[in-house]
């Protein structure tokens, strides 16, 4: 079985027309898998609903706590782009689970969002990748301590 951890971030963003701006709503991912003909066992659980801008070291407590809870050896976590690298940091000392972060950049209700390709990547390689703790994001993966988010690019790099 495949768990998942949702934690907030673009990839789960709304829009409010009315107000121009954007907040976490109900997660899509739900919507992703079926459309997706996933047919493999997976189970979702929310545990934040946070701008990754907006977490805090007890956030990353929590996701720590649930990870560690989980019956589960392989665990897809979606986490908004900003601080990504910093939960996948927490996260490392965690052994036997194959731990994947990953996000969008444009929230997953948007036409042009890499919302989708990013989870199918997570997906496989949740599945593929041996124990450890890695981000997946744009058709690379990075070990977590290795990689930094390129703000001026829009993309994630390996950290020098």
């Amino acid at each position: 079985m495949i768990q998942i951890f949702t934690t907030g971030g673009t990839i789960d963003k709304v829009y409010f027309d009315a107000k121009s701006e954007f907040a976490i709503g109900d997660s899509l991912l739900p919507e992703l898998i079926a459309e997706a003909n996933v047919t493999g066992p997976w189970q979702i659980q929310e545990l934040l609903r946070k701008d990754s801008l907006e977490m805090e070291d007890e956030d990353r407590a929590a996701v720590y706590r649930a990870v560690l809870d989980s019956h589960a050896s392989r665990i897809i976590i979606t986490h908004g782009t900003d601080t990504m690298p910093d939960t996948a940091r927490a996260l490392k000392d965690i052994e036997g689970k194959t731990i994947v972060l990953v996000g969008s950049m444009q929230p997953a209700r948007m036409r042009r969002s890499d919302a989708v390709f990013n989870l199918g990547f997570a997906w496989a390689s949740v599945q593929l990748l041996p124990p450890g703790v890695y981000v997946a994001m744009n058709g690379e993966v990075f070990e977590a301590g290795v990689v930094r988010k390129n703000l001026k690019a829009g993309r994630f790099e390996r950290a020098s």
